[in-house]
């Protein structure tokens, strides 16, 4: 969509296409929030009743989640959650998008509003240092920091910090383990090792921070407002940020400046999908991709093929049809 300058009033075309845009808030706080259960039946009501999409995850520790929808809608859900006192000083990223992000709303109550399975842990009392995205290509040139990615797989493949370390996990509740399998995580001296740590959105490395500190680790850091955050603010020219940064919603990867990136998604096994890999012969539109093509039955294949003929059917009618589930909201 061209961009209207200051000298060129706004024309009815213009405006309309400005309305139909789509306000995207990523969001989290860490805070005690006991009565979760009893938050869920409003949050959800005044989504609907804004037409507003996405998912909200609720727990006793907290809140996380993203969100899309008018402009207005979105705005008006943020001050439903702001009005209560523990959340005034929720703080979201923000982002646009022509097409909507999300096609349903879910507000899920959960034991924990990012999974890590370390009962323990309790980010509201222990956490890393935060850096500034403006600041986080200096400590990443510090030879002496150890940068651990710790987003799954099928994230890291498509972009990552230069130099980061892959632990190669397929949910976050592996990197505990992955972490007791480094010989240079471990206790003694490497307690002065400096580890700096990075995920999507911040939330994931609230907790893998927390959790490198209750190791005894003195010298722990993540970058504030996660990957997002620096996309948003480190233009490319000063950048260390190599690919893209996959995202749970239907854009899929966004890049500098949080613009949507060219990846697809496999309706399948959920893996990005690049140019190559859509036109590789083990590729079929809803069915199978390069990365799950062996894993599936024909039975399996079967019924994944008659879900694209509906979801297909259903877009030819003008209509949404949810399809498959994206994976589970992780920032």
């Amino acid at each position: 969509m061209n961009a209207v300058t200051n000298s060129t009033p706004t024309s009815p075309v213009d405006a309309a296409l400005q309305s139909q845009r789509y306000l995207t808030a990523a969001l989290y706080k860490f805070v005690d929030l006991p009565d979760y259960r009893a938050l869920r039946e409003p949050l959800l009501a005044c989504c609907e009743a804004h037409q507003v999409k996405g998912t909200l995850l609720l727990a006793s520790e907290g809140i996380n989640g993203t969100i899309a929808g008018p402009e207005a809608g979105v705005r008006a859900v943020l001050a439903h959650l702001h009005a209560d006192p523990r959340l005034a000083s929720l703080q979201h990223k923000e982002a646009w998008a022509d097409k909507p992000p999300f096609l349903r709303m879910k507000v899920r109550l959960k034991k924990e509003i990012v999974t890590l399975r370390v009962p323990e842990l309790d980010p509201n009392k222990t956490v890393g240092q935060y850096v500034k995205p403006q600041d986080w290509n200096a400590l990443l040139a510090d030879p002496e920091v150890v940068v651990i990615d710790t987003r799954n797989d099928y994230e890291v493949v498509i972009g990552t910090f230069k130099g980061a370390i892959n632990p190669n996990i397929k949910t976050f509740t592996e990197l505990p383990a992955w972490l007791d399998a480094q010989p240079a995580l471990q206790a003694g001296s490497a307690k002065k090792t400096k580890v700096a740590m990075f995920c999507t959105g911040g939330i994931r490395c609230e907790k893998s921070t927390a959790l490198m500190k209750m190791r005894g680790f003195d010298e722990v850091y993540h970058l504030e407002g996660g990957i997002l955050k620096y996309l948003e603010e480190i233009p490319p020219e000063h950048s260390i940020w190599q690919g893209e940064c996959f995202v749970f919603d239907e854009r899929v990867s966004v890049g500098h400046g949080l613009q949507p990136g060219p990846y697809g998604l496999c309706r399948s096994c959920r893996w990005p999908l690049s140019a190559e890999d859509k036109a590789s012969p083990h590729y079929v539109k809803g069915v199978s991709c390069p990365q799950c093509h062996d894993k599936r039955s024909p039975e399996e294949k079967a019924h994944l093929a008659e879900r694209q003929r509906q979801v297909e059917l259903a877009e030819a009618r003008g209509e949404v049809h949810v399809g498959a589930r994206l994976h589970n909201h992780e920032h």
